[in-house]
Formats: structure tokens, C-alpha cells, sequence
């Protein structure tokens, strides 16, 4: 019996010590609301606009057209939308994972992922949009 409550014991120390360790690391975290204007063009996963492997994203992921997703420019990396960042497009409905980088040329720039409907891109062509994401820092 004694070693039941020397178990019950230790697991309640263990509790203890992660609902602690939990609050302490939330209460430091702060979100903020990022807005920016940024170019915005659409691309497809054919060759001719990518490589041999035109439904692998630049970090690995597969590119799936079921999916809203966008490409970003290094710059914003460096403003917190990084990959997985959920994005809204002003004007658009839903929201977009960030799940490829493009060129190191671009600055303020997205690319919208439209999978294979080259027609769908090119009516889109250049736009400016606003584009709002979260950070915790």
C-alpha cells in the first residue's frame, strides 16, 4: 500500500510540475496582429514555372491544390511569416498556410498556389493586397 501512495505522490508532483512549467512559458508569450501590403502574382506547379519536381515546395513539402497556400519572400520571413504561418489575403475568402519561399530577388511579395490551372493564374495576374498574419514572441 505504501508504495501505491509514493506512486500517486510522484504523479501528483509530476502534474504539479507541468501545469506550472505550462502557465509559466503562456503567460510569456505575447501575440501581435501583423498587416502589410505586399505584390501579390499566383503560380502553378508545372515545370516550366518551377523544376523537375514542380509540386515540392522550397522546405520539402508537398504541394497539394486542394490546399491555400502561398509562396513568400525572404524579407517577410524575416517579419515572422515563416513557414506554416497562417495568412489572410484581404478580398479573399479562407486562409493560406505559408508552405514555399521564393527567389531571394523579391521583396514584399506572395505567390498564390493555384496547383495546375495555368488559365486561373494568369487571370489573377499582379495585384496588391494586404495580407495579415500572427506572431508570438
Amino acid at each position: 500500500m505504501k508504495n501505491f501512495y509514493v506512486k500517486i505522490e510522484g504523479l501528483a508532483a509530476v502534474f504539479l510540475f507541468l501545469s506550472l512549467l505550462i502557465l509559466l512559458t503562456s503567460a510569456d508569450t505575447k501575440k501581435e496582429i501583423k498587416t502589410l501590403e505586399v505584390l501579390a502574382t499566383a503560380y502553378n506547379s508545372v515545370p516550366e514555372q518551377t523544376d523537375d519536381t514542380p509540386f515540392e515546395a522550397a522546405w520539402g513539402d508537398i504541394l497539394d491544390p486542394e490546399v491555400k497556400s502561398i509562396a513568400v519572400s525572404w524579407d517577410l520571413l524575416d517579419m515572422g511569416l515563416t513557414q506554416y504561418s497562417i495568412v489572410e489575403i484581404a478580398g479573399l475568402p479562407g486562409k493560406y498556410i505559408v508552405l514555399d519561399k521564393m527567389n531571394s530577388r523579391w521583396e514584399k511579395k506572395i505567390d498564390i498556389y493555384m496547383g495546375t490551372d495555368i488559365e486561373e493564374a494568369l487571370q489573377w495576374g499582379i495585384k496588391k493586397v494586404t495580407i495579415s498574419w500572427e506572431i508570438e514572441y
